[in-house]
C-alpha cells in the first residue's frame, strides 16, 4: 500500500492501531480507552463525526456510501476561502464505521476495508486476561478510496484525501441502536464534536450535501438537528420507475420533501429525521441532570429503546414503549425540541441531497412499512400527550405558539390515520351509490346495481382476506395473494376515480343547463352555478385543489416530474397503502422486532458424538450410563404408576407472550370496532338524511386540500426564508 499513497510523513499514514475493547461502550472513556484524534500534538478538534452504520451489507453498498463520503470530504478541504475549511480539513473529520457483529458482517465487506487499510484478521483478539472482547476498534488514516465501479482511486486524484478512519467491529449483532450507543456514548466524549452525521451503509450523500448539512448549523446556532433530502434511487434513465412499486415510493418520497419537511422546518420541530441521512450538534444531544440528579435529555431518552436482556424483557411487556422506540429517531426529535432550558430547533436542507435504494417488492414494502407505521403511530401519540414539555423549553412565547400551532396539526393527522381505512370504505360507498342509484348514472339502475354490488363484495372479501393474511401469514409467504389483492384493490380505485369525474362532469352540466339554453356558458352566472353544484364543489374542486397544490408547490421547488411520472401509480395504489400496509401493521403491533434482523442460533446441549472410523459401516461413539439395569427398572416402573393431572404452569415466556398478544387483540379491537361504527353511523344517517352523506363527503375531501393547503404555507414559506438569507437552508428567526 505504501507504493500508492502519496504521503508517508506521519505514522497515522503508515500504521493501523487496533483496539481490543472489554468494555461497554458507556464505560470506554472511563475504562482509559482513548482514540487516536486526542493523542496528537496539539490534539486535533472534530467539526464533523461521520457515523455509517452497517449491518450485512455487501461491498457494493458499503462502496456507495463510503466513496460518497470520501468525494464530500474532499470538497471540504477544496473550499480554500472557508474560515473552517481548506486544505487539512480532512484532520476536522472522523468517518466512524460501526458493523453490527463479527459473525454477520459480509466477507466482501471486509475486503473492502481490508482494501482501505483500515482492517486486518490476523490481529483479532477474542480475550485479553480472560475478559472477551466486546468491540474490535481498528484506526487508520487512509490516502485511497474504492468507487462503485471497484476501482482504486489514490495519489494525485481529486476526489480522494486522508479520510480519519475509526472502524468498530462489535463482537455480537446488537441492532443499530445499539451502534448509535458505541457512536454516541463511547466515542463523542473522546472526540467531543461539533456536528455528527448519521448514515445508514447503502445511503449515497450527494457531493456537497454533507458540506451544505454543516451549514445549517454554522449559519444558525439554534440549529440542533438538520436532515436533507432522501432520494429513492431510480436506476438508470429511470427505468425502475416502470416498477408501480418503487413508483409510488418515490411520489410518496418527493411530496415528502416538498411539503411536509419544509413546514415542520418552518415551524422549528420536524417530526422525523431520518436515519438513513440527518445531523446533530452534539452539544444538543448532551443530557443534563434534573432535580433529582438523574440523567435526563434527547440522549437519554434516545438509548431507553436499546436496554439489557432483563430490561429488554420489562420493555415488551409495556407494548407502548415498545412499539414507540421502533421509531426511536422520532422520539430523539421531539426531546431535542422540547429539550429543558434550551431553544434548539431543527431544520430541513434541500439543497443537501442523499440517494437510498427502496423496496421493489411487495413484501420487503410490507415488513418495513409496518415497523414504520406501528413506530410512527405510537411515537407521535407520545409526542401529543406530552406536548406541555415544550412549556419547559427556553423557546420565545411566539415559538412556543408555533409548536403547539404544529401540535395540533399532528393531532388531526393522528386522527385522520387512525380513521383512514373507515373514510376510504366511505368514499367507495358514497361514490359507488351516487353512480349506480342517482340520476347521472352512465347505465341504467339494474346494471349499475349489479356492478356496485358485485365490487362491494369483493371490496368486503378483499378487507376480510387482509385481516387473514396478516393475522396468520408472513408476508415472503403469501406474496402472490398479496399481489392479487392489490390488482383487486386497483381496479376498484379506477372505479372510484371514474365516478367521482363523471359525477362531476354531469354536475357541471346540471348547473349550466338550468340556466336556460339562451345563456352563454363562459358568463359570470354560469360560473357561478357550476361552483353551486354540490357534487363539482365537492368532488371536482377539492381533488383539484389537492392535486394542484401538489403540482404548485412541486413546480415551485423545480422539482416536478414525479408528478408526471409516478402520480398515477400512486393514486392507484391508494388502497394498498390505507388499507393493505395499515391492516397488516396494526395485526402484527406485538412483533417489536425491526424486521431484518435473523435470530442467532444457539448452540445445542446435546453431547457431541465421535466419529469413528471402521473398515465397513461408520458408526459413531455415545456416551452410554453406567447401570443399564436400573434406568430400565425405573422406566418400568414409571409405566406402571398412575397418571395424575397435571397443572400446567404457563412460563415467564408464554405470559409475555400472552400479554403482548392480548395488547395486539385490544387495539385492533378498538381500531376495527371505532371504524366500523364511523361507517354505520354515516350510512344509517345518509338513507334518512341524503344531505350527511354529501356533506362527510365534502368533510373528507376539503379535509384533505385544507391538509395539502396548510402544508402548502409551509413550503412557501420556506421557500421565502431561503430566498431573503443562505440560499442552501432555511433559517427562521426565532
Amino acid at each position: 500500500m505504501r507504493g500508492i499513497i502519496p504521503r508517508n510523513d506521519l505514522r497515522e499514514f503508515t500504521h493501523m492501531r487496533y483496539t481490543a475493547c472489554t468494555s461497554g461502550p458507556d464505560d470506554f472513556m472511563k475504562k482509559g480507552f482513548s482514540l487516536r484524534q486526542v493523542e496528537t500534538t496539539p490534539p486535533r478538534t472534530t467539526e464533523l463525526f461521520i457515523v455509517l452504520t452497517m449491518y450485512n451489507e455487501d461491498k457494493d453498498l458499503l462502496s456507495r456510501t463510503f466513496h460518497g463520503v470520501v468525494k464530500n470530504i474532499a470538497h471540504l478541504c477544496s473550499r480554500e476561502r472557508s474560515r473552517v475549511w481548506g486544505k487539512d480539513g480532512w484532520q476536522k473529520v472522523v468517518v466512524c464505521i460501526v458493523a453490527d457483529g463479527r459473525e454477520i458482517i459480509d466477507q466482501g465487506s471486509l475486503a473492502y476495508l481490508a482494501a482501505l487499510g483500515v482492517y486486518q484478521s490476523g490481529i483479532v483478539m477474542d480475550e485479553v486476561r480472560d475478559v472477551p472482547v466486546n468491540a474490535h476498534i481498528f484506526e487508520y488514516t487512509t490516502q485511497t478510496s474504492i468507487d462503485n465501479n471497484m476501482e482504486m482511486k489514490a495519489g494525485e486524484d481529486s476526489e480522494v484525501v486522508p479520510i480519519q478512519v475509526l472502524f468498530c467491529l462489535k463482537e455480537e449483532n446488537a441492532k443499530k441502536i445499539n451502534s448509535h450507543r458505541w457512536f454516541f456514548n463511547a466515542f463523542g466524549p473522546i472526540l467531543e464534536p461539533n456536528i455528527c452525521i448519521l448514515i445508514d451503509v447503502g445511503t449515497e450523500p450527494g457531493p456537497k450535501s454533507i458540506y451544505n448539512l454543516w451549514k445549517a448549523f454554522n449559519v444558525d446556532p439554534n440549529v440542533g438537528g438538520a436532515c436533507g433530502e432522501i432520494v429513492a434511487m431510480k436506476g438508470k434513465y429511470w427505468n425502475k420507475l416502470l416498477n408501480p412499486i418503487v413508483a409510488a415510493q418515490n411520489f410518496e418520497y418527493k411530496m415528502s420533501n416538498i411539503l411536509d419537511k419544509p413546514f415542520e422546518s418552518v415551524f422549528g420541530y420536524i417530526t422525523v429525521l431520518p436515519g438513513a441521512f440527518s445531523a446533530y450538534r452534539y452539544l444538543a444531544l448532551k443530557n443534563t441532570k434534573n432535580e433529582k440528579g438523574e440523567e435526563e435529555g434527547p440522549l437519554a431518552s434516545y438509548f431507553k429503546g436499546e436496554l439489557d436482556d432483563k430490561e429488554e424483557e420489562k420493555k415488551k411487556e409495556n407494548m407502548f414503549v415498545a412499539n414507540m422506540y421502533l421509531a426511536e429517531d422520532r422520539i430523539l426529535c421531539f426531546e431535542l425540541v422540547a429539550k429543558r432550558n434550551c431553544t434548539w430547533l431543527l431544520h430541513y436542507v434541500k439543497s443537501s441531497q442523499a440517494e437510498t435504494d427502496v423496496p421493489e417488492d411487495v413484501t420487503g414494502l410490507i415488513r418495513q412499512r409496518r415497523r414504520w407505521l406501528n413506530g410512527s403511530f405510537f411515537a407521535s401519540f407520545y409526542a401529543i400527550s406530552h406536548f406541555y414539555y415544550i412549556s419547559r423549553s427556553d423557546h420565545s412565547i411566539g415559538r412556543k405558539i408555533f409548536l403547539y400551532i404544529e401540535m395540533a396539526y399532528q393531532a388531526y393527522n393522528l386522527i385522520f390515520s387512525w380513521f383512514a381505512i373507515g373514510n376510504f370504505t366511505l368514499t367507495f360507498y358514497i361514490l359507488g351509490q351516487a353512480l349506480s342509484f342517482g340520476p347521472d348514472a352512465p347505465w341504467s339502475k339494474d346494471v349499475g346495481r349489479g356492478i356496485f354490488l358485485v365490487l362491494e363484495y369483493i371490496y368486503l372479501l378483499l378487507v376480510i382476506v387482509q385481516f387473514i393474511f396478516a393475522l396468520g401469514h408472513r408476508p415472503q409467504g403469501s406474496n402472490k395473494a398479496y399481489i392479487i389483492s392489490i390488482i383487486f384493490f386497483s381496479i376498484l380505485m379506477v372505479y372510484m376515480l371514474f365516478a367521482a369525474f363523471w359525477l362531476a362532469i354531469k354536475g357541471i352540466n346540471s348547473g349550466i343547463s338550468s340556466l336556460g339554453p339562451n345563456i352563454d356558458p363562459s358568463t359570470t352566472a354560469t360560473a357561478k352555478s357550476i361552483l353551486n353544484n354540490d357534487k363539482f364543489r365537492n368532488i371536482i374542486l377539492s381533488l383539484v385543489s389537492t392535486f394542484g397544490l401538489y403540482l404548485i408547490s412541486s413546480l415551485m421547488m423545480l422539482d416536478p416530474w414525479h408528478i408526471f411520472t409516478c402520480a398515477i401509480q400512486y393514486i392507484i395504489l391508494l388502497p394498498f397503502y390505507v388499507i393493505i400496509l395499515n391492516i397488516y401493521a396494526f395485526c402484527n403491533i406485538h412483533d417489536v422486532t425491526w424486521g431484518n434482523r435473523p435470530e442467532t442460533p444457539k448452540e445445542s446441549g446435546s453431547k457431541e458424538a465421535k466419529d469413528v472410523k471402521s473398515s465397513t459401516v461408520p458408526t459413531v461413539e455415545v456416551s452410554v450410563p453406567e447401570d443399564i439395569n436400573s434406568v430400565y427398572q425405573l422406566a418400568v416402573q414409571e409405566v406402571r404408576r398412575k397418571s395424575s393431572k397435571e397443572v400446567t404452569i404457563a412460563t415467564p415466556k408464554q405470559k409475555r407472550e400472552d400479554a403482548r398478544k392480548s395488547f395486539r387483540t385490544k387495539v385492533v379491537l378498538a381500531w376495527v370496532f371505532s371504524n366500523i361504527i364511523l361507517i354505520t353511523i354515516i350510512s344509517s344517517l345518509g338513507n334518512s338524511q341524503p344531505s350527511v352523506i354529501d356533506g362527510y363527503m365534502a368533510f373528507i375531501l376539503w379535509s384533505v386540500a385544507g391538509l395539502a393547503a396548510f402544508r402548502f404555507f409551509g413550503t412557501f414559506t420556506y421557500l421565502l426564508f431561503r430566498l431573503f438569507t443562505d440560499p442552501n437552508i432555511l433559517s427562521c428567526t426565532k
